[in-house]
């Protein structure tokens, strides 16, 4: 059997990225914003195991998705303290550092995203990309239909917004994967904050419904005019930084790739803990590992792309479109 760790101390800047995802600066910063929440209670940890190494456990497995049996005896423990290490770091993440790191935007912010959003993509107004992610799951028997989606496999449904910089601002999850994008967001707190923030928009796909604060391309046939092309175009170039976002999520904290053994009540907080952690990762500027990518995109697993209801459609917002397709017919190609 493997010696436990007793410090540390023995991970070069390599192995701090291979197992957790970030640098040592970072995970220390981490360990220190996340006291107050893990204050030993000895009912519950293995009175050995200082607070660094619980939140090492718990980022190991939420980054390589490594069984509990085998991270045990690295720490020197039994595997269902690494169970509750998980647990108790996962929900002290979502306590602490949500409100630091995953919260919407007040006004001076958004104007700020704004500005980086247009900078980088290109495309004015806008404050963000709007997407949704299905992770594969094993509900149980009872909830089977519940979570079936409309491509026929099991999945936990998570909407979430990001800004320019690909990182996360709104997350609402835990609905079953039978649920429709746009039934989902009209049950969300983005519905009603976006409905107020009048003079801004996200960007969606088909799966969405057209708002004045919601653009999405135009259905795709031969009757679209050039200056329809080119609005297309430019919107699902922007678009893409939420697509690369999730791809970004799913490679770092590979718990995500496949929920199968964790249950359903501790699954939403995982899954914000893991965008919250996305987040310090990107925050903090800490290296990405692009071989992290290999595998996260199951080609068995297509994703469900219900267009969204007709009756959902804001008739106004066609006027918001076409003065877009205007201004990038102004801007010229690119």
């Amino acid at each position: 059997a493997p010696r436990p760790l007793r410090s540390l101390s023995c991970f070069g800047p390599q192995d701090w990225l291979e197992k957790f995802r970030m640098s040592r600066e970072t995970f220390f910063y981490v360990c220190n914003l996340l006291r107050p929440g893990l204050a030993p209670h000895s009912a519950h940890f293995h009175p050995a195991l200082p607070l660094e190494q619980r939140v090492a456990v718990a980022l190991w497995h939420l980054a390589t998705n490594v069984e509990y049996q085998t991270l045990s005896p690295l720490f020197g423990v039994g595997p269902s303290t690494v169970q509750t290490c998980v647990r108790e770091v996962s929900y002290a993440v979502v306590l602490l550092l949500k409100p630091l790191y995953l919260r919407l935007p007040n006004e001076k912010e958004l104007e700020n995203m704004v500005r980086i959003f247009r900078a980088r993509w290109g495309f004015p107004h806008c404050i963000g990309a709007l997407d949704s992610l299905h992770l594969p799951i094993n509900p149980p028997l009872r909830l089977s239909t519940d979570y079936c989606n409309g491509q026929g496999w099991h999945s936990i449904l998570t909407q979430a917004t990001v800004d320019g910089l690909g990182q996360f601002w709104d997350v609402s999850t835990a609905f079953p994967g039978s649920m429709e994008n746009s039934a989902v967001l009209e049950s969300s707190r983005l519905w009603d904050f976006m409905g107020k923030a009048q003079k801004y928009v996200l960007l969606g796909d088909a799966t969405y419904p057209l708002q004045d604060w919601i653009l999405k391309p135009y259905q795709e046939d031969e009757n679209l005019t050039q200056r329809q092309l080119q609005f297309n175009y430019r919107l699902k170039r922007a678009h893409s930084v939420i697509e690369n976002a999730f791809l970004r999520l799913k490679a770092r904290w590979q718990i995500l790739l496949k929920c199968d053994d964790c249950s359903l009540e501790l699954l939403p907080t995982l899954v914000l803990a893991c965008c919250i952690l996305h987040n310090v990762c990107e925050a903090h500027d800490n290296p990405f590992n692009e071989e992290w990518l290999e595998g996260t995109e199951p080609t068995e697993l297509p994703k469900p792309c219900q267009p969204a209801p007709a009756a959902m459609e804001d008739g106004r917002a066609e006027q918001v479109r076409e003065l877009m397709c205007q201004y990038f017919e102004s801007c010229g190609e690119g």
